[in-house]
């Protein structure tokens, strides 16, 4: 899933710092920026937005204002807020206000992406649950396995392992194993984003599945698998939204 995002902010170098870590964060897609909350009211009223970087202390309108504008109108789909500034007296504020998150500035990119990560969870619950995504709740891949091509549930698969060229498929309905000629990387792009997540070199997980996590692993059921250190900072904003 992909979240469509605005950042508004009147000092420029705070706007190009969001800019950049925006354009960092594969999720986030940037549809606008503005160095004041006026400036976005017409845009939001025009444009889907899913997320939006808000600075609180500006000129004319503050964030909090804007904030409140935002949650007072019957939109069909208000977007997430997710608050910026160099001021903490206004975090009873943003909580009264049901923002996603509260950055206190100056903050770093792993400050960022831990809210990005909550607002894309956010989102995904309110996919999930909608009705236009109900005939999708069941997702399948297709797999050559020796001769065939066999049609696979997402929701059956518990975990996968890479073999070489070969990727091994644990499955649940029925109990067993299927052993495919493709690569975990090929794999990894025919699932789902939000079902699964790859946290080593040779293995995949189902988020649905997963009954327990620690700062280094995973658990599905009494199986652990561990997180290499190149798959640590997607695991690390999946583990925040897990508990």
């Amino acid at each position: 899933m992909t979240l469509t995002c605005i950042a508004i902010d009147d000092e420029p170098p705070a706007l190009d710092l969001l800019c950049r870590f925006i354009g960092q964060t594969p999720f986030l897609k940037l549809a606008g920026i503005f160095s004041n909350a006026i400036e976005s009211l017409r845009f939001i009223s025009e444009n889907e937005v899913d997320l939006i970087f808000l600075d609180i202390q500006m000129p004319d309108l503050s964030g909090i204002e804007l904030a409140r504008i935002l949650s007072g109108r019957n939109m069909g789909h208000t977007p997430a807020i997710i608050f910026t500034t160099a001021f903490d007296q206004f975090a009873l504020e943003g909580y009264k206000l049901d923002v996603i998150d509260y950055l206190l500035k100056p903050f770093g990119y792993e400050e960022f992406l831990r809210g990005a990560n909550k607002a894309l969870n956010l989102v995904s619950r309110k996919a999930v649950s909608s009705p236009e995504s109900v005939s999708n709740e069941e997702e399948y891949i297709y797999l050559k396995v020796e001769f065939q091509i066999v049609k696979i549930a997402c929701n059956d698969i518990t975990y996968i392992e890479g073999l070489k060229d070969y990727a091994k498929l644990h499955l649940i309905n029925p109990e067993r194993t299927i052993l495919s000629l493709i690569t975990l990387k090929a794999l990894e792009e025919k699932l789902p984003k939000d079902k699964f997540m790859r946290i080593h070199k040779s293995t995949i997980v189902s988020l649905d599945k997963v009954s327990a996590v620690t700062k280094n692993a995973v658990y599905i059921g009494k199986l652990m698998f561990a997180v290499s250190d190149q798959y640590k900072d997607e695991f690390a904003g999946f583990a925040e939204r897990w508990r």
